[in-house]
């Protein structure tokens, strides 16, 4: 048989058993293979060794897609001299994921535009890269689910799916405060994670207002206990981000009109 019905051959064989690594970098490999004289052995783990990266960035891809961050956000994108205090010195214990391993949470606290949503997300998708699963979700966008949910009787289910992911993060939490049957039901969610899988939570609030997310104290207080228990709590207070990244860009307008004049 003639090399070219052989590669022929492997290409259909990679395509018939899913092989899209080898299908993908055939020709790469024959062309190493060739020019350096590798043994079969050694053309074979090559072979293999290429397989199973393609199917660990498939792996991650997948990750990120079911996450749902909207939008990506990396940390390597943060500017960390202008993180609040408490996130600079957190920060470096965070990002080794050493959290999720133990399931604990994370709170982030303080006034829009310090920087808590970017560095949740951030963190999810470090956490999706390094193999876990990650939920990314606003509040407001998770309490419709649950009521689309319960209307259909699927909630159970859904509260399953939810229980299981290594990380879930729950953005916005406290821009609209809840009646005391989304309380619950955010109050039941959170309880299935409770001391065995991470939580993020990013919220404007400090614990002291969180009656005013909660109308029932009764269930702010569980929330809060829930929550709390070995958490990491990071006081994000601090100027604005996006108000300076605004002020720098009017300025940079001004300067380039005056230049133009």
């Amino acid at each position: 048989m003639e090399t070219t019905s052989y590669k022929d051959s492997i290409i259909e064989s990679s395509r018939s058993l899913k092989l899209g690594g080898i299908k993908g970098c055939l020709d790469m490999l024959l062309s190493d293979a060739v020019n350096e004289k590798w043994s079969y052995d050694r053309f074979l783990s090559e072979a293999l060794a290429k397989e199973c990266e393609h199917r660990e960035e498939l792996k991650i891809k997948g990750l990120i897609k079911k996450a749902n961050f909207n939008p990506m956000k990396y940390l390597e994108d943060l500017d960390r001299t202008e993180l609040p205090k408490d996130m600079a010195i957190a920060l470096p214990e965070l990002e080794t994921l050493d959290f999720i391993k133990t399931g604990q949470n994370v709170i982030m606290y303080g006034n829009p535009g310090t920087g808590k949503s970017h560095c949740a997300i951030g963190l999810g998708v470090k956490a999706c890269l390094a193999g876990y699963s990650v939920l990314f979700a606003s509040v407001p966008r998770m309490l419709v689910e649950i009521k689309e949910s319960e209307s259909k009787r699927k909630l159970s289910r859904l509260q399953k799916k939810f229980e299981k992911y290594d990380l879930a993060i729950l953005d916005e939490c406290g821009y609209k405060s809840l009646d005391k049957v989304a309380a619950e039901h955010l109050f039941n969610h959170i309880s299935l994670r409770a001391g065995m899988k991470s939580t993020i939570i990013t919220t404007n609030l400090g614990f002291d207002r969180w009656d005013e997310i909660f109308t029932d104290k009764i269930i702010a207080a569980a929330i809060v206990d829930r929550l709390t228990f070995k958490s990491f709590i990071i006081d994000m207070n601090g100027p604005s981000y996006r108000l300076k990244a605004t002020e720098q860009w009017i300025n940079e307008r001004k300067n380039t009109d005056k230049r133009h004049k």
